[in-house]
Parts: C-alpha cells; structure tokens; sequence
C-alpha cells in the first residue's frame, strides 16, 4: 500500500466520521479516531460503528425532550 493509498477515520465534534488522507493535515473541527488503512477498510469501520446518523447535538436534544 503506497501513501497515496493510506487513509484515516476522522469525527468531528457531532460525532459524525469521515475518511482522510493520511498524508495531508486533519482540517479543523476533526480529529482522528484512531483507524489507519485503505479507503475501503476505512469506510468499512466507520459502516460498523456510525450506527446512527443523526448529529450528537439533535440526539442529545431528542433525549432532553423525552426526560
């Protein structure tokens, strides 16, 4: 696997992930989640534990919402 070909798992503060080239600089508002490898490994992880899609701020809302 060359470095083109390395990726990392990135969340943001929402708890939303993404995937990023492992070579280049986090943007700001991510950060690393700890998983390293192919684009498809990577997308593999994050299909495994992003289990629910909404926003940590929506979810933590709904919760308020029903006590």
């Amino acid at each position: 696997m060359s470095a083109d070909d390395r990726y990392l798992v990135v969340v943001n503060h929402e708890e939303q992930y993404s995937v990023w080239f492992a070579d280049r600089e986090i943007p700001a508002g991510w950060r690393a989640e700890g998983t390293t490898g192919s684009r498809d490994a990577c997308l593999d992880h994050i299909e495994r534990v992003w289990t629910d899609m909404r926003p940590l701020s929506l979810r933590q809302r709904m919760t308020a919402q029903t006590g």
